[in-house]
């Protein structure tokens, strides 16, 4: 445990006022990228279209995790999934409803915690997430157990995550996001407050080794670990992903796993 770290509910309560409040200009800014009808695993555009990271879908029950506007549920949608999306945050799910209306496309919408999922044990084929939840709750490997216990065995886990390699540099898109500063080693998260003390944002640091551990012990198997290159043509900077940057180490981390037939018990 870190010492005065956030606590759980503190992370929660920050996570979901920061993206109430940020989903107006969040989806402004980056709502074109993203699209109504897709599916982009990370800001390097990677998409389920091409990447085929979960499979055939077809007939399979779906949870997108911390799905914001939920166009990635969408798209699953219309490759004949069954798909539930679930995100904290009411403002990026109104967000989520709106874009619904546009395409006609509608997927039920739940706003819960990803440490406490209102689902049945052992109800979804795959869950997946696109940048959604695990950078920012306190204790990520509880969220992988949660997410074992809401698959079936032999389901899919798939997440896409800033790399951990990052976190040893600024978040700047320029020559001075180059330069090495922090230790990959220091968990210590991110922390904004504002003059009274509270916590408005807040995201986690893992190292890759961390999200393994993290897997096995809630037990999943290690299928692949997706690091997508910068693509050649691409010149969109999204915040601290940029060409320079993107060009020389990965940006997106996404861990393809596998839950096994006997999940450990779960603490």
């Amino acid at each position: 445990m870190i010492e005065n770290a956030p606590s759980d509910a503190e992370s929660r309560r920050a996570s979901r006022g920061w993206w109430d409040s940020d989903a107006d200009e969040y989806q402004a800014e980056h709502g074109a990228f993203l699209g109504d009808l897709d599916f982009v695993w990370c800001p390097e555009g990677l998409r389920e279209a091409d990447a085929h990271l979960l499979g055939d879908v077809r007939g399979k029950r779906i949870l997108e995790l911390g799905a914001g506007a939920a166009a990635g549920a969408r798209w699953l949608d219309g490759q004949g999934a069954e798909v539930v999306a679930l995100d904290l945050s009411a403002g990026m799910l109104r967000h989520a409803a709106a874009a619904a209306g546009r395409t006609g496309v509608t997927v039920p919408l739940v706003q819960a915690d990803a440490l406490a999922l209102p689902f049945a044990e052992s109800v979804f084929d795959i869950v997946c997430t696109a940048f959604g939840a695990i950078p920012f709750v306190a204790d990520s490997a509880a969220a992988m157990r949660e997410v074992a216990r809401v698959l079936k065995p032999g389901g899919d886990w798939v997440f896409s995550v800033t790399h951990p390699m990052r976190w040893i540099f600024w978040d700047e898109p320029d020559e001075s996001g180059l330069i090495a500063r922090n230790s990959y080693f220091d968990r210590t998260p991110y922390v904004e407050r504002d003059e009274s003390g509270q916590v408005t944002y807040i995201e986690q640091h893992r190292t890759l080794g961390d999200r393994v551990r993290e897997l096995v012990a809630a037990g999943f198997e290690l299928r692949d670990l997706v690091e997508p290159e910068w693509p050649a043509g691409h010149e969109e900077t999204w915040g601290q992903w940029s060409p320079l940057r993107g060009r020389l180490f990965p940006g997106t981390a996404i861990f393809v796993s596998r839950l096994g037939p006997g999940v450990p018990p779960r603490t």
